[in-house]
């Protein structure tokens, strides 16, 4: 098979890392039972990390980065996918301990493969990406908890970003009113696009929580840990759910066991990177019937995938709008 092009994080003898662009073949690659010719991928915050070296996100060395992918089936020894079929990945340690989707190609052990819905086109799924796919593992913790929209608003934190904007999107379109809490207050007019109904700066979450606030919200779709996590918590309304999937502000949460207690409070921690199969195909199908593909293209930017050495620290920044497609070829 022809070789292809890569880009592969390597330690230096000297310490720290070096981000290159190499050339491989397919014996280049590791294991795995189905080789998929990738086609599209995006950058996440945990991309960003990885490749700015900014927490230990890679752990074997050299890596392909990329935590997920989409693209056709090349080759398969796995019963369940054939040449051809269209497939998705998201998480399972690929970009972390195994090589990822900033390639042409890449193999895989096919049970961390998904068909892709039919309702999406490859960049559409990736316009949606682990981003997406965890907004509405969100979603499905807040709705089997009981929060639906005549339970009241829902908070969601970084709102502008890639986790939070597909949030913003969903609930709004199942009938939610949606906060949508953000740093960059000039993303007001896109937030309302999405269906936001009310727009609230981060700072109004950033201070010292309170061990109990005033009830302001029956749920929440938290991206950032920490303070505003413990703020999100402090103000959920009596039986209400907050669902955190991120610490873009930081692993720690200084909060009280008072809403839990005295609220009965549910925080769901939801993990995208090893959720069982089952329910990635639950995520996937919500998604073709409940995200209105109108407002994906809205909230979507595409770059060849030579940009994402660039894009890294702007996603880091906090500087990307929603999500941004990654074309392969």
């Amino acid at each position: 098979m022809d070789r292809f092009k890569a880009l592969m994080i390597s330690k230096k003898d000297e310490g720290g890392q070096s981000v290159d662009w190499v050339e491989l073949g397919t014996e280049d690659l590791m294991e795995g039972d189905v080789l998929v010719r990738v086609s599209h991928s995006t950058i996440n915050y945990k991309d960003g990390l990885a490749l700015e070296a900014r927490a230990p996100i890679v752990r074997r060395w050299p890596l392909i980065p990329g935590i997920d992918f989409s693209g056709t089936v090349a080759e398969s020894n796995h019963p369940d996918f054939k040449p051809g079929d269209a497939v998705i990945l998201n998480g399972w340690g690929v970009g972390e301990t195994h090589h990822g989707g900033y390639a042409q190609y890449a193999r895989v052990n096919g049970d961390w493969l998904i068909h892709r819905p039919a309702a999406f086109t490859a960049a559409e799924a990736m316009a949606i990406g682990t981003a997406g796919y965890t907004a509405m593992l969100c979603v499905l913790a807040l709705e089997a908890h009981g929060v639906v929209p005549a339970s009241g608003p829902v908070l969601v934190t970084g709102a502008a970003g890639g986790v939070g904007s597909i949030a913003v999107s969903v609930l709004a379109r199942l009938g939610y009113h949606v906060i949508a809490s953000t740093g960059r207050t000039s993303e007001t007019e896109f937030l309302r696009g999405l269906g936001a109904a009310e727009i609230m700066d981060r700072s109004e979450l950033s201070g010292k929580a309170r061990p109990l606030g005033k009830e302001r919200w029956a749920g929440a779709v938290d991206v950032a840990g920490s303070t505003t996590l413990a703020n999100a918590i402090a103000m959920t309304s009596y039986g209400g759910t907050v669902a955190a999937c991120g610490l873009a502000q930081g692993m720690d949460l200084p909060a009280s066991v008072a809403p839990f207690i005295l609220r009965g409070i549910t925080l769901c921690g939801i993990d995208s990177v090893m959720a069982p199969k089952a329910k990635r195909v639950e995520a996937w199908d919500r998604l073709a019937r409940d995200l209105d593909r109108s407002k994906l293209s809205e909230l979507t930017v595409t770059h060849p995938l030579a940009d994402v050495i660039g894009l890294a620290p702007k996603i880091l920044a906090g500087e990307v709008r929603g999500r941004v497609v990654l074309e392969i070829e």
